[in-house]
């Protein structure tokens, strides 16, 4: 049952755990990118810039999504754009390995961060492998994946 006494736990894992799981995310598609040869900027938020360092600007509202965009590829192959696009769930599942293996190895103890760290990482493969256009007319990871599979290209919008 959440009580009042939980509501520091929630305020703990949504405003500092969340954004985390969202730069761990980020940062998965821009290590792929620049193996690949490209440049790439990391937004960790919404709304006016806080903070930049290098290729990562926080935002004002650091806690509400995370997005990047990268530019053309050194080796522009089908395989490195789908890397690209997978990057940030590989990224969220090693995360979840790496935490796990070190609460098995003693390092961590299990607890409700480390659930929660756990299920906003789930959260994010389920739903950026989840092949959708959004609203704003960009592609999912996963459909932009499924784009580049059959089209060659991921920002191929057969409706348009």
């Amino acid at each position: 049952m959440f009580g009042f006494g939980d509501l520091w736990k929630f305020f703990l894992s949504f405003f500092l755990l969340l954004p985390i799981v969202t730069l761990i995310h980020e940062m998965g598609h821009y290590f792929f990118a620049r193996l690949f040869g490209g440049n790439m900027e990391i937004n960790i938020g919404s709304g006016k810039s806080l903070l930049r360092v290098g290729p990562i600007r926080l935002n004002r509202i650091y806690f509400w999504d995370g997005w990047c965009q990268y530019e053309a590829l050194r080796n522009e192959s089908k395989f490195a754009n789908i890397l690209v696009y997978a990057g940030g769930s590989i990224a969220n599942l090693v995360s979840i390995l790496v935490v796990n293996g070190l609460i098995y190895a003693g390092v961590f103890e299990a607890s409700i961060f480390t659930y929660q760290f756990a299920y906003f990482s789930f959260y994010f493969v389920f739903f950026s492998l989840f092949p959708i256009d959004h609203p704003n007319g960009y592609p999912s990871d996963g459909k932009a994946i499924i784009n580049v599979f059959r089209y060659g290209k991921s920002d191929y919008h057969p409706q348009s």
